[in-house]
């Protein structure tokens, strides 16, 4: 018998011609102890599926069984663990746990309840932090919290929804560490909603994809026959792992383009009007003789570093960083959190001073800020009461003077429907989606016709598969620019697909490069050219060899620590 089924099961929000219909005909069949992965688009339904099976939300239509049992409503075998954490501010990590251990287990002592909290507190990890209240943790130890307290209730089930989407790479490996372990040790079923592929096929017995909204439904299914223990950093000389990984991305892309086949591509012509010089010398300097720049070395960072003065003395967080950048060379820089990528991004962009060397583009030293570098962040920082083409013409009104009011509507609506925003065109940023921000963003970075194009993690905030989207959007209207470009990024795949080389950062303090790889691949490039690419997994390993030497600190740091030892 299985442990849960899911019988012809939809879901529809409003009525008559408001009717949304979120999830349709699903069917699901989980074995005792089995961990299954579904993977899914933003908006897709994953978080109304999980709240289905916990009894939190009732089907419109279909069946919901768990150990024999209708679902009829929430019940303490099943633990939910959601991406928000949802901890009780006001309690300390021991008083969450309680908390749900109390509830649970109102027919033991007190010194027994007292027990299994310790026991989940110390499985997580957390003794030393079992005291400290919520807004004391870091977002990878809330979420270890959240985890320890839905295991503290001895659930027969565990539904994990997206858990780990909000944390940095490297507190998101450790975690996923941690279910495996919990996977291992408790041998619970497991229901785990992400949107990373790797994240799916490292856990899980069992992926399948849900296809995009609306009526969204479980697509193929793909049984993963990977011997454990699964060793990260070993995946990608796995066969079975590459031809696993190719056909899930084959199949979430291909349901994708499904949706999305009736979008029409713009067809406008971009205006010929070039944008204002604004770093253009006074006339008094016109006489004096300016080195034209070298293709080779447009762009220049001659031994630069940075160091901050802190209470405890300065504080050199990038050291002696040297690199020489081609026009029209498109760089990725790859590294831990904290091992000062933004540091280098901002002084590339004039928003940091430079404590020592300097930054040439285009013949002439970064000083300041200005609109031949355009620059892209994590969030896309819009005016919220204006409209997409609003955003998006507050730097097109300085850069294209010499253009009339039409002439520049021009320019704007182009770039937005460059990046598929055609049909919003008008609507106000706070009424877009966290993808369709971001979308504003990069058309209002290059509606500047900049010199440099900086991303500082542009797709940091958004689901792995809202990524590969506006990778893809990236790519198309650079290939239309060739703008000299540097984007910061953690994602090994991101780095490869985006790069001509990839410049990996070693840990800070005091930063540096610690390599370069060049990526040999044809341009344009799709996410399925990449994981068919025969040198693909090549690179990829390269890349996550690099991250897991540097994971806890730099391994030449260590050596000379042990020298010093030795020598002392």
């Amino acid at each position: 018998m299985a442990h849960l089924e899911l019988i012809n099961v939809s879901l529809d929000f409003g009525t008559g011609d408001e009717k949304n219909q979120i999830l349709k005909n699903i069917n699901l069949n989980v074995k005792r102890g089995e961990f299954v992965a579904i993977l899914g688009f933003s908006g897709a339904g994953k978080t109304s599926l999980i709240s289905m099976i916990a009894g939190l939300t009732m089907p419109t239509s279909g069946s919901i069984s768990f150990s024999g049992k209708r679902v009829t409503g929430p019940t303490a075998d099943k633990g939910v663990v959601f991406q928000n954490y949802s901890l009780m501010p006001w309690l300390t990590v021991y008083g969450n746990i309680e908390l749900a251990v109390d509830s649970a287990f109102k027919d033991r002592n007190k010194s027994q309840r007292a027990q299994q909290v310790e026991k989940y507190i110390n499985m997580v990890g957390l003794s030393h932090a079992k005291d400290r209240l919520p807004h004391e943790l870091s977002g990878g130890m809330r979420q270890r919290v959240a985890v320890a307290r839905a295991l503290s209730i001895e659930p027969d089930i565990l539904l994990l929804d997206e858990p780990l989407s909000a944390l940095d790479a490297l507190t998101r490996a450790k975690l996923q560490d941690e279910l495996d372990r919990i996977r291992e040790n408790d041998k619970k079923t497991v229901i785990l909603i992400t949107n990373d592929v790797d994240e799916a096929l490292l856990l899980a017995d069992r992926v399948i994809p849900l296809t995009p909204a609306p009526a969204a439904t479980l697509g193929d299914e793909f049984v993963v026959n990977i011997a454990r223990p699964r060793v990260r950093s070993l995946m990608s000389e796995n066969a079975e792992f590459v031809k696993l990984r190719a056909g899930i991305t084959n199949f979430l892309i291909d349901a994708e383009k499904q949706v999305n086949s009736g979008t029409q591509k713009t067809q406008k012509n971009l205006p010929d009007y070039q944008p204002i010089d604004l770093t253009k010398l006074p006339k008094a300097y016109a006489k004096i003789a300016r080195p034209q720049y070298q293709l080779d070395r447009y762009m220049e960072f001659s031994n630069i570093t940075k160091v901050y003065p802190t209470p405890k003395g300065p504080l050199t967080v990038v050291e002696g960083f040297e690199l020489k950048i081609k026009k029209g060379e498109f760089i990725t820089l790859i590294g831990h959190s904290g091992c000062g990528k933004s540091t280098v991004l901002d002084m590339a962009a004039g928003l940091t001073p430079i404590t020592s060397g300097g930054v040439i583009l285009d013949g002439r030293e970064v000083a300041t800020t200005g609109p031949d570098r355009a620059v892209v962040f994590q969030a896309p920082s819009l005016m919220p009461w204006l409209s997409a083409a609003e955003n998006v013409a507050l730097g097109v009104d300085r850069v294209y003077p010499q253009a009339n009011k039409p002439e520049r509507q021009e320019i704007v609506e182009y770039y937005l429907e460059l990046v598929g925003l055609g049909d919003a065109i008008h609507k106000r940023a706070a009424d877009l989606s966290n993808g369709m921000r971001q979308r504003v963003g990069i058309a209002r970075a290059f509606a500047l016709s900049p010199k440099l194009l900086l991303l500082d993690e542009p797709f940091g905030m958004l689901d792995s598969l809202t990524r590969w989207t506006l990778q893809q959007v990236l790519m198309d209207v650079w290939s239309r620019t060739k703008v000299t470009a540097i984007c910061v990024t953690h994602d090994v795949d991101e780095a490869i697909l985006l790069a001509d080389r990839c410049v990996m950062m070693t840990n800070g303090p005091r930063a540096k490069i610690g390599n370069i790889m060049t990526v040999d691949m044809q341009r344009p490039r799709r996410r399925k050219d990449l994981v068919n690419h025969p040198q693909y997994y090549e690179y990829r390993k390269e890349l996550l060899t690099f991250l897991e030497d540097y994971e806890h600190g730099d391994p030449a740091n260590k050596q000379n620590n042990n020298q010093n030892k030795t020598a002392a």
